[in-house]
């Protein structure tokens, strides 16, 4: 990559490189686009798309036209959201259109079972799974499309049974080994119980409410371990008899079940470090998940992740709750030490957003130097940050949050050295299917 230039200021950086360009021009993004993934270079395998908060509708929308132009123009072939990993699996055969049959027939099976966090609602993801199936119905288009979650399977005030993601590892086994995997399960479906005694809401905020360190759940972690250690050593057998795409599927998904049981010990565990921990599994597994990924799609295409900026970021994160303030490694600083310079991100920001509670940005802050410039939207590379004036970065003010979306959080000086580019939009609406805001 070239050497990033030098700016003596903020105002000079943004005035020569931010590339302006408006969401609702296909040949605006395109260009803003085909700018930027220059600037990043070749070794890009994995892309991220931070988006500032959960529920900016323009942002979705950029992150469709971003996609579409990435498959259309520069190699990619899949998609990852902030959305659990095993659900996805159903979108993926919604994607993969009638090929896949018997499958989904419309997006209404598969919006609520396919999603996490109740994303399936917003008519944005509509649009983009829309888009991906009709792209790979087309004879033309050789290497299919493919739709992957990569979060956890865990929701802000419950998590998920591991029963899904054993299920998918042991019927693997079964359809090539019959009494082996069978074995299994007799073993592992009692250990399972009720997947309502996984699922209880109180255990987020009570340990003692929790299952994940009972004599039934220790026994359970030891047999996935055993199931894992299983698949790997038979790995030559069982890919000869599948195929290695349907192995190394098999394979995570046993290991993210082991993750999952992980979690849940955590969820059981009195400590005051509890939240700050289970946030911490939670970006772990979203690395991992990614690793996956990318390595599934090597020899097909390059991987796009979106998710909130807080996730994608290289550096730590941070949330004030309450009196306590959380710190844990984000996704984004594992995929860093994983994949170097094959790992990119783009941060995003906004200056207004009525909808979402967030006024003007108070001036000299980041996002009001950015919305300043040419737009509506813009995207600029941070060139983390050399080459710019350090005592300018350090000091820039931090604007003020939002009054009605608890997921917005503001760019600061950090901004320049956790994401590669930037994109910073004027202002976003509330997203369509989103649910209501205070």
């Amino acid at each position: 990559m070239e050497r990033a230039p030098t700016h003596t200021t903020l105002d000079d950086w943004i005035a020569r490189e931010a590339v302006p360009f408006s969401v609702d021009s296909p040949a605006a993004v395109h260009a803003a686009v085909d700018t930027m993934v220059a600037g990043l270079g070749e070794p890009v395998e994995l892309l991220g798309f931070g988006e500032a908060l959960h529920g900016g509708e323009e942002l979705l929308i950029l992150r469709n036209r971003l996609f579409e132009r990435l498959v259309t123009a520069h190699g990619y072939s899949a998609i990852a959201i902030e959305s659990s990993f095993p659900r996805a699996h159903v979108v993926n055969e919604y994607v993969a259109g009638p090929v896949r049959q018997p499958g989904p027939a419309s997006y209404e099976a598969i919006q609520e079972s396919g999603f996490s966090h109740g994303f399936g609602r917003l008519a944005a993801n509509r649009e983009l799974v829309e888009w991906m199936r009709q792209y790979n119905a087309d004879p033309a288009h050789r290497i299919k499309l493919r739709f992957y979650g990569f979060d956890s399977p865990t929701e802000m005030t419950s998590s998920d049974s591991p029963r899904q993601l054993l299920h998918f590892a042991l019927d693997y086994l079964t359809s090539i080994d019959s009494a082996s995997g069978q074995a299994y399960r007799a073993r592992i479906d009692p250990l399972l119980g009720e997947d309502a005694d996984w699922e209880n809401p109180a255990a987020m905020f009570d340990p003692a409410k929790s299952i994940g360190r009972s004599p039934a759940a220790t026994a359970l972690r030891i047999e996935t371990e055993d199931l894992i250690s299983e698949l790997h050593v038979r790995r030559p057998e069982l890919v000869a008899k599948s195929d290695q795409d349907r192995y190394l599927e098999a394979a995570h998904y046993a290991v993210a079940a082991r993750q999952l049981l992980n979690y849940h010990a955590e969820l059981a565990r009195e400590s005051s470090e509890r939240t700050a921990s289970l946030l911490g599994i939670r970006d772990a597994m979203m690395a991992d998940n990614l690793a996956y990924i990318v390595a599934r799609e090597r020899g097909r295409g390059k991987v796009l992740a979106f998710a909130h900026n807080s996730h994608l970021r290289r550096g730590k994160a941070e949330w004030q709750l309450g009196p306590d303030l959380l710190i844990w490694w984000t996704a984004g600083a594992h995929l860093n030490e994983m994949f170097g310079a094959r790992y990119a991100v783009i941060g995003s920001g906004v200056g207004v957003s009525a909808a979402n509670g967030i006024g003007q940005p108070e001036a000299g802050t980041l996002e009001a130097r950015l919305a300043a410039a040419p737009g509506p939207a813009r995207l600029i590379p941070t060139h983390k940050g050399q080459g710019l004036p350090t005592a300018a970065i350090e000091t820039l003010p931090i604007r003020s949050g939002s009054t009605k979306n608890s997921t917005y959080f503001a760019l600061t000086h950090q901004s320049f050295t956790d994401f590669d580019w930037l994109a910073v939009l004027d202002s976003v609406t509330y997203s369509r299917g989103g649910p209501p805001l205070p």
